[in-house]
C-alpha cells in the first residue's frame, strides 16, 4: 500500500521528468470513479497543451484549525501529491488509494516488499488510468510517457483550482517531514486524545502519509505499545514518538521508498525479509491498556 516515501517518489518522477516540459497530449481510460467529478475527456482537455511548473506533497501550516481538530480519515487522502502547470486552469492531484502508482516508460519500477525491482514486460501497465505524454522542447518526435495506473480503484484523480487551499490537501494534517510540529504542539495534541496511539498515526487529519507500516515502524522504535490510548503517554513516550514519527519517514523517503535501502534494524525488515519465516514472538516491556 503506497504511503508517504511511495507518494515523494511519484512526485520526484515528475520533477524528473517532466518539470519545465510541455503535456503535449493525454490518453485517458474511462473510469468514472477514479475520475472523481469530471469524465477522462474533460481531464485531458484541462491539462493538455500546459507546462509542468512542478509536483510537490505539502507544508501543511501548523497554525490551521485541523491540525487541532479531532477528525478520522481512514480513505487516506494523505497519498496524495499535485502537479503545478502554468496557465489558466486547474491542477491535477493524484490520490494513490490502496494500489496506485505511477511509473515512466522503460524505467526500472520500484516497490516495495519486493525481492527485486524490473521494468515493467508490457506498456501501458496493467490498470492504467492515463498516460502523459511529455515533450521536451520544440520537437515532436519522441515523447516521454508517464503512465497512472490503479488496480483496486481505491486512488482518486482531481481536478482542483488551488491544491494547497481545496480538499483533500487542506483537511490533512501535519506532513511528517515537511511540517513537524515542535515537541510541545506535538505534546498538545496527543494528551487530549484518548483514541489508541496507531488509530492516530493512521488519522490522515492528524498526519498525512502515515499508513500501516510506517505507523507499526515508528511505535517499534519507540517502544510504544498500538493499543495504548493517547492519554496515558508519559512525557518520555511522547518525546520518543515524536523523534521516531519524523525519523522513520525521513529515512523512508531518503530512500526513495526502496525497502533494500531501509536499516537492517527496523520492524520492517524482520517482517518481510529476515524473519517472515521464524516463529517469533516480540514483547513490549512495561504495562499497557
Amino acid at each position: 500500500m503506497p504511503e508517504l516515501p511511495e507518494v515523494e517518489r511519484a512526485a520526484a518522477l515528475i520533477r524528473e521528468h517532466a518539470v519545465g516540459k510541455l503535456i503535449h497530449h493525454v490518453d485517458t481510460f474511462d473510469d468514472s470513479l477514479v475520475f472523481s467529478g469530471f469524465t477522462h475527456q474533460e481531464f485531458a482537455r484541462e491539462i493538455t497543451g500546459r507546462m509542468v511548473e512542478d509536483a510537490a506533497r505539502y507544508g501543511n501550516n501548523l497554525t490551521s484549525p485541523q491540525y487541532s481538530v479531532i477528525r478520522f480519515s481512514f480513505h487516506h487522502p494523505g497519498k496524495c501529491f499535485y502537479i503545478q502547470l502554468q496557465g489558466s486552469g486547474r491542477i491535477p492531484v493524484l490520490h494513490f488509494g490502496m494500489t496506485g502508482a505511477l511509473q515512466v516508460r522503460d524505467h526500472v519500477v520500484v516497490k516495495y516488499k519486493s525481492s527485486a525491482t524490473t521494468a515493467p514486460d508490457t506498456w501501458p501497465p496493467r490498470f492504467v488510468k492515463f498516460i502523459l505524454y511529455i515533450q521536451d522542447g520544440s520537437s515532436a518526435v519522441g515523447f516521454t510517457e508517464i503512465a497512472f495506473s490503479d488496480a483496486r480503484r481505491l486512488g482518486r484523480i482531481r481536478l482542483v483550482g488551488s491544491p494547497l487551499n481545496e480538499p483533500p490537501i487542506s483537511e490533512l494534517g501535519f506532513d511528517p517531514v515537511l511540517s513537524m510540529p515542535s515537541l510541545e504542539d506535538f505534546h498538545a495534541s496527543l494528551c487530549k486524545r484518548t483514541c489508541p496511539i496507531k488509530s492516530l498515526l493512521l488519522d490522515q487529519a492528524f498526519s498525512a502519509g502515515v499508513g500501516n507500516y510506517l505507523a507499526d515502524e515508528i511505535l517499534y522504535q519507540a517502544r510504544v505499545h498500538p493499543e495504548q490510548r493517547c492519554g496515558t503517554l508519559d512525557r518520555d513516550q511522547v518525546i520518543a514518538l515524536h523523534h521516531h514519527v519524523a525519523d522513520v519517514c525521513r529515512i523512508a523517503v531518503q530512500a526513495n521508498a526502496d525497502d533494500s535501502k531501509y536499516p537492517e534494524y527496523w520492524l520492517f525488515q524482520h517482517r518481510w525479509r529476515k524473519g517472515k519465516n521464524a516463529k517469533t514472538v516480540m514483547k513490549l516491556v512495561g504495562p499497557f491498556p
